[in-house]
């Protein structure tokens, strides 16, 4: 007779519960990982004036550090590149003197090579690049303790910005 709550008898009853709760807990790693993307993007459209919907990151790790890309989906949206340009320039401009303020304020204080990044900036040649449909900051190193924190920050960036970002 079946008349447990999973339709088990008493003594597969156990496992099914054990089931349940795998089950349960996978979806709620799911809903996580959604809502840190939901938040990231609330953040980000309070930092990057560009719209991250019309938009895609590219994150390239390189050996001697990396690309961040940012274009446009559209490469007739004038106006989209300009406001991609113009944030990327003022962000190299800022990285380039320690600042990662932004990218903490939208990914935390505790994104996976921050701190890195922020001790050892005057390490680092950053530079920005303008593209016909966006445009691109370079990172490029000989320290390789930096180069594994840029590679950890890019990782990091692909995963909080989801469907926005991918790894080249």
């Amino acid at each position: 007779m079946r008349n447990s709550l999973f339709g088990a008898g008493p003594r597969s009853c156990g496992s099914e519960v054990k089931r349940a709760i795998l089950i349960a807990l996978a979806l709620l790693g799911a809903l996580t990982g959604c809502t840190r993307q939901a938040q990231i993007a609330a953040r980000g459209a309070q930092v990057m004036s560009f719209d991250l919907e019309q938009t895609m990151h590219v994150f390239q790790r390189l050996d001697d550090g990396g690309r961040q890309t940012v274009t446009a989906k559209d490469r007739s949206n004038e106006k989209q590149i300009a406001l991609i340009q113009a944030h990327l320039q003022m962000e190299a401009e800022k990285f380039r003197r320690g600042d990662f303020s932004d990218p903490a304020g939208i990914h935390g204080d505790e994104m996976p090579g921050l701190a890195e990044l922020k001790s050892g900036f005057g390490e680092i040649d950053i530079e920005y690049k303008a593209l016909p449909d966006g445009g691109e900051i370079r990172y490029a190193t000989a320290n390789r303790s930096l180069v594994m924190a840029l590679h950890h920050w890019f990782r990091a960036q692909v995963s909080d910005h989801g469907r926005h970002a991918m790894d080249h």
